[in-house]
């Protein structure tokens, strides 16, 4: 599968998101990495161009919407282009619902939902007609297993507002696909236990979903973003012949 086209993926400088950047560029994307942490973002960006793509690194915190707008910015300045994004950037914070530290859900909030809705604010600003943004939201907000009450509530509406973006994208003419991918969640302590429990018990809801051998990892998920990315995908609503350039 080849992707002759400029990527941007927030959260690209370790883990799920470096993976999905490294998938990218040996599709043939030129890739942005866009995050907070500077060290390993500039060195994932690195070992891209080792690799013979052109790559860069941007500082980013996906809160902050002049860091959304500058990243788009040094985006089409650096690679020529804007045609995909991936919205990666993400965080979780485990804890009880009886045990939830507000600070840390709104932390969460922030992060996972405003930051995903800047992304695409400017993605639909300066995308050209036949970009792509992949939202990364995760199965945790389909089933329900101990300490992931406010992860999950933040990536459920990531999934909404996926749905709702790519209907304004149709019926507004912007000609850009906007789609959702549902990743497996991290191995945590809380998911072990839960997992060794749900063996015992035999009923544990998505327990055959969420097992030891199949939750995530770096290199598991980056093929998918790629088939959301082509030219070729879905769009859940078609655009009209004439885009409308949003100001």
């Amino acid at each position: 599968m080849t992707i002759p086209a400029e990527a941007l993926v927030t959260g690209g400088a370790r883990g799920l998101g470096e993976g999905m950047a490294q998938a990218l560029a040996a599709a043939g994307a030129s890739v942005m990495i866009g995050d907070v942490l500077t060290a390993l973002g500039r060195d994932a960006a690195g070992k891209l161009s080792a690799g013979g793509a052109k790559a860069g690194f941007v500082q980013l915190d996906v809160t902050k919407e002049a860091d959304s707008h500058a990243a788009v910015e040094v985006t089409l300045r650096t690679l020529g282009g804007f045609d995909i994004l991936v919205n990666n950037a993400g965080i979780e914070v485990t804890a009880l619902v009886a045990d939830i530290d507000p600070a840390d859900l709104r932390r969460m909030l922030d992060v996972n939902i405003v930051g995903t809705t800047l992304g695409l604010k400017h993605a639909f600003r300066a995308m050209r007609p036949g970009g792509a943004v992949v939202n990364i939201s995760s199965v945790a907000a389909t089933i329900a297993f101990p300490a992931i009450a406010g992860y999950s509530a933040t990536k459920s509406a990531v999934d909404r507002l996926t749905r709702v973006a790519a209907m304004e994208a149709g019926k507004l003419g912007y000609g850009v696909r906007v789609n959702c991918i549902l990743t497996l969640p991290p191995k945590s302590v809380f998911l072990a236990e839960w997992f060794n429990a749900s063996k015992e018990s035999g009923n544990a809801e998505g327990k055959d979903d969420i097992d030891e051998g199949r939750t995530r990892r770096p290199s598991a998920s980056p093929p998918t973003p790629l088939c959301s990315a082509r030219r070729s995908a879905s769009i859940r609503r078609r655009a009209t012949r004439r885009p409308i350039r949003v100001r």
